[in-house]
């Protein structure tokens, strides 16, 4: 069976991309999932599958991550890889299926643990929002949080992979630096009423189509406005996926002995003193194929 891909809420999981692409488990918060069914539910996971990669927000609340700990504590395992991902909710639940389609590759469970920050390089994610004045997990500028109390103002703010924020109302409408190499675009519609993302952004970013997703509960408050688009942009084809994680030089972690890629291992979080392998001139020639 292949390493299961765990996430920490139901509307992280996107519908899969091909009829191969396995499905994830998802874990329940503490608030409805005693520790005991946890562990049960964990080791059921590990019984079945042999290795667990859980991806989850890296601001997913304080509670919820002291029990992950807590039932990797307790069943004493090294075969469960826990991987806090700073991305918005949507980026999340692209690099969790994007995991889910490696999943069923001839990757070992370190390489795929250790992937998901080579992956979250090159998503795209990020917002269209109405009011920027309480927003802080992007920087804005007092003379942007003096423009976004302008009646109509609109803002694209892009996360990752680097912070950019874009006035697209007005007299300076523009778009944020997109990617370089072919994506596809997810989109999800909160309470803002506009098809800016899927009538300007994505012919800019000249995006592989663009598919409709429903907002991920902690959209809102990660982004502090329930008015918003939320949108990722990410590499939608497994080959390419594949080749551009095979294109990373794989070591031997030197505290738990799994494979690695990059220089954290995914499980045991150990560094490892080589740099990441810069892959960017790897993906443009695979884009270009």
């Amino acid at each position: 069976m292949p390493t299961a891909i765990a996430v920490t809420s139901s509307d992280l999981v996107l519908p899969p991309s091909d009829r191969h692409t396995p499905p994830a488990a998802v874990l329940r918060p503490p608030a409805e999932w005693s520790l005991e069914a946890s562990v049960t539910e964990m080791h059921a996971l590990l019984e079945q599958h042999g290795y667990v990669v859980v991806v989850h927000a890296a601001a997913l609340p304080a509670p919820f991550v002291q029990r992950l700990h807590t039932v990797r504590s307790v069943l004493e395992s090294d075969r469960i890889a826990l991987l806090p991902v700073d991305l918005p909710p949507l980026g999340v639940a692209v690099l969790a299926r994007q995991l889910r389609q490696l999943s069923a590759c001839d990757f070992s469970p370190g390489v795929l643990a250790s992937a998901a920050r080579l992956l979250s390089h090159y998503i795209y994610a990020g917002a269209l929002l109405s009011s920027v004045t309480r927003l802080d997990r992007v920087p804005v500028s007092l003379t942007t949080h003096a423009k976004s109390w302008v009646p109509g103002s609109q803002f694209a703010v892009l996360a990752s992979p680097a912070p950019q924020l874009t006035k697209v109302s007005g007299t300076e409408p523009g778009v944020p630096d997109g990617p370089a190499f072919a994506t596809q675009l997810l989109v999800a519609r909160g309470q803002l009423q506009s098809d800016w993302v899927t009538g300007t952004l994505a012919p800019a970013w000249q995006v592989q189509g663009h598919l409709e997703t429903a907002l991920p509960a902690d959209s809102a408050g990660w982004w502090a406005t329930s008015r918003l688009v939320e949108f990722a942009a990410a590499i939608p084809d497994i080959s390419v996926l594949y080749q551009l994680v095979s294109s990373v030089r794989r070591e031997l972690c030197r505290w738990c002995g799994l494979e690695l890629i990059g220089d954290r291992c995914g499980f045991c979080s150990s560094p490892f003193a080589a740099p990441l392998t810069d892959s960017h001139a790897q993906l443009e020639r695979l884009s270009a194929q």
